[in-house]
């Protein structure tokens, strides 16, 4: 199959699983950036959580270097909603966002975009499927064997 897709050409993406207090639905949140992701690029993802979701928000997520830069850092220490847990370095098993990633991959594997519009629109049918289906988004929290709602 042949594309005419630059192979420098990319699609970053952020995201976050939000989880209802009770655990019962779950929705997935995602941001896309042609550029390489920034610390800034962070900061507005978290500054578009705190507007979407109201009361504390619990961060868990992976020890990626993006997440420490001193931007990020700063961002989290002015916004005491935001509660952020370190996964330890590399477990994505642990981290229910990359069982999300492994499923869009899935959907764009065997895919040969000709442009960025077309990787874009690939990837995010892949994203749609996702979002769609509870079982879907819940699978993360089970593979990582992580309860959903109060302890």
């Amino acid at each position: 199959m042949r594309t005419s897709l630059d192979h420098h050409e990319r699609l970053n993406l952020l995201g976050a699983l939000l989880v209802t207090p009770s655990g019962r639905k779950l929705k997935l949140t995602i941001r896309s950036h042609r550029r390489t992701l920034r610390g800034e690029e962070v900061v507005g993802f978290l500054g578009a959580l705190l507007r979407r979701v109201r009361g504390p928000i619990v961060l868990v997520w992976d020890n990626h270097p993006i997440h420490q830069r001193q931007i990020v850092q700063a961002f989290l220490a002015q916004h005491d909603r935001l509660h952020v847990y370190d996964l330890p370095t590399g477990a994505p098993e642990l981290n229910p966002m990359e069982w999300v990633w492994q499923q869009v991959d899935e959907h764009t594997a065997g895919t040969a975009p000709h442009d960025r519009f077309e990787l874009r629109t690939n990837v995010m049918a892949g994203v749609a499927r996702v979002r769609r289906s509870q079982q879907r988004l819940r699978a993360g929290f089970l593979g990582a064997k992580l309860k959903l709602g109060p302890a």
